[in-house]
């Protein structure tokens, strides 16, 4: 598929949501909308070529759902059911291993971050501080810009500063919270000798409430 920041959102989400069981379109639409949804405009228009280009490159397959499989539906595209192949699976661990700025940014982090129960602890541990970082710079831009035109704003303009000002810095406090969590559990992993590769905690400790589980807005929108 072809590279870029949006193509490579969809491609993970699409990739990690039939990682978890095959799906027909009507039901990929579905957690991709409560998936994408939370974070960026999710187009129904990219679904299907996105998927068009994953079969193509034979990362995913079509397949013709058993009579007790998944519920039949109006349509003939309806039947079709999307499965993961061997490729499709290395794809998906590739583009879970990236940790540079394009994982750090509005439209990718959510995304990746719904699948860090696959995502080895050191890239997680990569991707929330390079998130805060980003953070922490557009907090100082903020800042800047606010306390340079603070004299000219309208009352609403200013509280509407104010309360990007407030969101950006609750979402670094919960990141400080994050990643005290990821390091305090390398730690123990470490002096116990137990670690976990893939969730970087040591085994039997829970998982850190909200990593792995995806916003469950759904619509009820047909094909």
């Amino acid at each position: 598929m072809a590279s870029g920041g949006r193509g490579n959102v969809l491609e993970l989400a699409v990739l990690g949501s039939l990682h978890e069981t095959p799906l027909h379109g009507y039901e990929l639409r579905k957690r991709l909308n409560a998936l994408l949804g939370m974070f960026r405009a999710f187009s129904y228009g990219s679904l299907y070529p996105c998927l068009r280009s994953l079969l193509n490159d034979g990362l995913i397959v079509e397949e013709q759902p058993p009579a007790e499989g998944v519920a039949p539906l109006t349509g003939r595209r309806s039947k079709i059911v999307y499965k993961l192949t061997a490729e499709g699976k290395e794809r998906l661990q590739e583009l879970l291993t990236q940790s540079g700025p394009s994982a750090w940014e509005d439209e990718s982090f959510g995304v990746h971050f719904a699948f860090f129960r696959h995502t080895e602890a050191e890239v997680r541990l990569r991707i929330l501080e390079g998130r805060r970082s980003r953070l922490e710079e557009r907090l100082e831009a903020v800042r800047t810009a606010l306390a340079r035109t603070r004299e000219r704003l309208d009352s609403y303009t200013l509280e509407l500063q104010r309360h990007g000002l407030e969101s950006v810095e609750r979402e670094v406090r919960w990141l400080n919270e994050l990643i005290a969590t990821e390091r305090r559990a390398e730690a123990r992993a470490v002096n116990e000798g137990t670690t976990d590769t893939t969730t970087g905690r040591p085994e039997g400790e829970a998982e850190t409430p909200g990593a792995d589980d995806g916003p469950h807005r759904a619509t009820d929108t047909d094909e």
